[in-house]
């Protein structure tokens, strides 16, 4: 009996155990919905606020232009009327004026028909004389009606269908943005973002990437980018240190950007790729990921290493040439699996090391292969890719992991539109390699990341 009381209370527990695991999945089920919900309510009330300024702003805007088209049409309606009644007042007072001296003259002359005698003769000479002076026969010219200006407006009704059928159009509402981010992939020190359409009816001429800290109120989204790719490695982060991403675009042959991507949350666990400071020859930039040779007065290529070895498989890691001095055979850009640190004088081009010349030769082990790539110059880009293929077997025994067989990695360095391909073969597993590189001349600057 207490076998079967152990077996039913065991049954409870899990029982109990797998309802409490439900009813966990479902509360998380339930955040998920409650977060999809908040996502949709507060961007449906972004979008009837935005809609609802815009609007209003517009619709000020278009106040305010017709406002000011009426003004002026009214001024050059008084401009004209001024300019027109001008002669015809001028007229008019010429006109006043005669009809003033016309009843001036009547009454003298009524007055001298009414004197007497004796005064009759000089009254009706002085009246003569002066109506010979005011030339009665004399009349001013009043302009016919054709040739006077009639003010007129020519108002144009289709204006009123032209912007009924624009604002009919004008603006949209998009359940998803155009653009989403699509991919976050950590980098030593730094982010690769990519995003994909995700309207096929939307012809993007532009993308536009920004980023921001995450948790940091005060932070602006800063631009990352603005070009037509579609993706963009996001440099100078700091590791374990949350990030928001977003991106948006521009239409064929538009101006404004589209409504931003939901914001996309990432970070890097890796720590950026830095050169080792303190060799003799080369000054480092702030994060210590640009180093200039500015010294070439020592004899030899002092090679310059990375402060550690941050450069992992499965990793793309890149040289910029930023300036560019005189090139040597010497001169090496590569990886290898020990830095000696500041001071150190060994060259990329020899063992345990794979490493590409300004020239174009690429060395393995210190032997130069017979393919070759485009010289290195200023605006260079120099890509080492590794993977690892291998385990080599030892005494007819396969060292699995971190053995003392030997690795093999498949190795692709990539310079200008070519690249080579070999296998590399190291003599033990290693987690990480260092990077270096070497010039004989001064004035070379180099990025990497």
């Amino acid at each position: 009996m207490s076998v079967e009381v152990d077996v039913l209370l065991q049954e409870a527990k899990e029982s109990i155990e797998a309802a409490q695991n439900y009813r966990s999945e479902l509360q998380q089920r339930l955040h998920g919905l409650n977060q999809a919900r908040k996502q949709v309510r507060g961007s449906s009330g972004q979008a009837r606020e935005a809609l609802r300024r815009h609007f209003a702003e517009l619709q000020a805007a278009a106040t305010g232009l017709l406002s000011e088209r009426l003004s002026a049409l009214l001024t050059e309606v008084d401009a004209v009327e001024a300019d027109s009644i001008k002669p015809l007042d001028d007229c008019q007072s010429l006109i006043e004026h005669g009809v003033s001296q016309a009843d001036e003259l009547l009454r003298d002359g009524e007055a001298a028909l009414r004197c007497g005698l004796g005064e009759k003769e000089d009254k009706l000479g002085s009246f003569t004389k002066k109506a010979m002076h005011i030339q009665l026969d004399s009349l001013p010219e009043v302009p016919a009606l054709v040739d006077v200006p009639c003010v007129s407006a020519q108002l144009d009704d289709s204006l009123l269908g032209l912007l009924r059928e624009r604002m009919c159009r004008h603006g949209s509402v998009a359940s998803h943005p155009p653009v989403l981010i699509e991919e976050l992939q950590e980098r030593p020190g730094s982010i690769l973002v990519r995003w994909c359409k995700v309207d096929e009816d939307f012809a993007a001429a532009d993308y536009r990437l920004q980023y921001r800290r995450a948790g940091n109120g005060g932070s602006q989204y800063e631009d990352a980018y603005i070009g037509r790719d579609s993706d963009f490695l996001v440099l100078h982060l700091d590791a374990h240190k949350d990030y928001l991403f977003r991106v948006c675009a521009r239409g064929e042959g538009r101006t404004e950007w589209s409504p931003w991507s939901i914001p996309q949350t990432g970070y890097t666990t890796l720590a950026p790729h830095e050169w080792c400071p303190g060799t003799e020859g080369y000054i480092l930039g702030s994060r210590r990921n640009v180093a200039l040779r500015n010294d070439s007065s020592q004899s030899g290529c002092p090679v310059l290493y990375s402060n550690a070895p941050t450069y992992f498989c499965g990793l793309t890691l890149t040289f910029r040439i930023t300036a560019s001095g005189h090139p040597d055979r010497r001169d090496s850009l590569g990886v290898c699996v020990d830095g000696r640190g500041a001071g150190g004088q060994r060259s990329l081009q020899s063992d345990k090391a794979v490493c590409i010349s300004t020239n174009g030769a690429v060395f393995v082990n210190g032997k130069e292969m017979t393919n070759q790539l485009p010289a290195i110059s200023l605006g260079s880009a120099v890509t080492f890719d590794m993977e690892v293929v291998g385990v080599l077997p030892v005494n007819n025994n396969v060292i699995e992991g971190g053995g003392s067989g030997g690795f093999k990695l498949r190795v692709t360095i990539g310079s200008g539109s070519r690249e080579v391909v070999f296998d590399w073969v190291l003599e033990h597993a290693v987690d990480g390699l260092f990077f270096g590189c070497s010039f004989v001349h001064s004035g070379w600057k180099v990025l990497v990341f």
